[in-house]
């Protein structure tokens, strides 16, 4: 494998005026094409479109569109009401898995349900997303199949959105995700909006450091609370056999501050470097296969199953 990431530092990071924007480098994968931090390209075996399904550049927030607007208003909820205290309480709520036992296929079939306001790229039902995401990794890393799975189950925490499982709103399950009991670093996507979050009030919070040490590790980070930290918990609960790398890419997959900015590097440990690594190859799929492209569901379903035998029991507790 090979994998070329920002080496910069801590800090280093750019953002560009009104495009939500950082300059991270290039990534280079087995698949065989290069794709550079500013350039989506198609090349090798996976075809990465040049727009996303309302005919955009991806996460282009600042292109005018009702859609754009509807995504704007999400991140203001989201940025006011996420607080350390709100994901504290989430966490200890959700940590209970009393909300209903099934298969991870059921799950993914619930996700049928679900559509994602926060996202500007995408207004398919959600399975569309996961098989998309899988296929396009399982054709250039036909060897690692934790990756597949990992790629088909990343989202499944969205069911948090339905009334089943607390029906939250949608700026507590989706959305790009960040920590909480330190500065917000200004690469988040619609930062302004922080300006009225109640953490902004707590001295202790408005330091690069915050409340952790530099260099404690991701685990101890409190992150905003969403579809990603929920799906670890169900996955590292029931016992999954995935590797580590699997449970970082859900755990983090939106946490776009870090993977596409480098913000809160400072925060990581040795672990979550060599974990990145995979996050970064994973994010390019999971974002830029984002297109009309439709996947034949019950011809993939056998293989996928196989996956959730292999990786998951049976059953899980949600």
């Amino acid at each position: 494998m090979t994998v070329c990431i920002d080496n910069s530092l801590p800090g280093d990071s750019q953002v560009v005026e009104n495009k939500n924007y950082c300059d991270t480098g290039e990534l280079v994968l087995d698949g065989g094409f290069t794709v550079p931090a500013d350039t989506v390209v198609s090349s090798g075996g996976f075809d990465a479109p040049e727009i996303n399904a309302f005919g955009h550049t991806f996460r282009d927030y600042d292109v005018e569109s009702l859609r754009n607007k509807q995504v704007e208003e999400f991140y203001r909820m989201n940025h006011i009401n996420q607080t350390y205290e709100f994901v504290k309480k989430m966490r200890d709520e959700y940590k209970k898995l009393d909300k209903l036992e099934m298969s991870i296929w059921e799950c993914c079939e619930l996700l049928n349900e679900v559509v994602d306001e926060s996202d500007p790229d995408l207004d398919e039902p959600q399975i569309e997303h996961l098989l998309q995401t899988a296929e396009a990794i399982r054709k250039d890393y036909p060897d690692e199949d934790w990756l597949h799975l990992t790629a088909l189950i990343h989202d499944l925490g969205k069911v948090l959105l339905l009334p089943r499982f607390g029906e939250l709103p949608q700026w507590a399950v989706v959305g790009d995700t960040h920590p909480l009991g330190c500065a917000f670093d200004e690469s988040i996507v619609h930062h302004k909006y922080f300006k009225d979050n109640p953490d902004t009030n707590n001295p202790a919070y408005q330091t690069k450091n915050g409340i952790y040490e530099e260099g404690c590790g991701l685990e101890n980070v409190t992150i905003s609370w969403g579809h990603d930290d929920y799906m670890y918990l169900v996955a590292k609960e029931n016992g999954t056999t995935l590797p580590q790398a699997g449970l970082f890419i859900i755990r983090y997959h939106s946490f776009y501050p870090l993977h596409r900015c480098g913000a809160y590097k400072h925060l990581m440990n040795e672990e979550d470097v060599e974990n990145l690594k995979w996050l970064q190859i994973f994010n390019k799929y999971d974002l830029y296969s984002k297109s009309k492209v439709r996947v034949d569901v019950e011809k993939v379903k056998p293989y996928y199953q196989s996956l959730i035998q292999k990786y998951f029991p049976e059953k899980l507790r949600w």
